[in-house]
């Protein structure tokens, strides 16, 4: 018999405002793995914390930005070597703006920005993968 592995859980934030071209924030991570790589904004879960709520802590605290209730679920990775910390399962989700908002990077982002979708930073993680979906996903709505 084997024994299970433990497995993190995060979560990972698609953050789209319109135009010509969508564009989408990143942030620039302020810690490794990955410090200096853009990504999403996302985190840990905490142990008594509802997962949707966790994805508007961590927008919030990187970002400044605030999500209602209008995350969409994008869907769940966890393709075993994702996150260099261990067995890593990430919940995505995206939110849209008509407007993109104001931002300032906070928590353990060194910088927020925001990109145009056909022009994005190589990212951190399984993040290429992530945004794709979540624009395959933004077409069906």
């Amino acid at each position: 018999m084997t024994l299970p592995v433990p497995v993190l859980l995060t979560v990972d934030i698609i953050v789209l405002a319109s135009g010509d071209i969508p564009q989408i924030l990143l942030i620039q991570r302020k810690n490794e793995p990955f410090r200096g790589s853009w990504a999403l904004p996302g985190g840990f879960v905490d142990p008594d914390e509802d997962i949707p709520e966790a994805a508007r802590r961590e927008l919030l605290e990187e970002t400044h930005v605030t999500a209602g209730d209008e995350l969409i679920e994008v869907g769940v990775f966890g393709r075993p070597g994702r996150d260099p910390r261990g067995r890593t399962v990430s919940v995505a989700y995206m939110v849209y703006f008509e407007t993109a908002p104001a931002i300032q990077a906070g928590d353990d982002a060194k910088e927020a920005g925001w990109f145009h979708t056909n022009n994005l930073p190589e990212l951190a993680f399984d993040h290429q993968e992530i945004i794709a979906r979540a624009l395959n996903k933004l077409q069906t709505l």
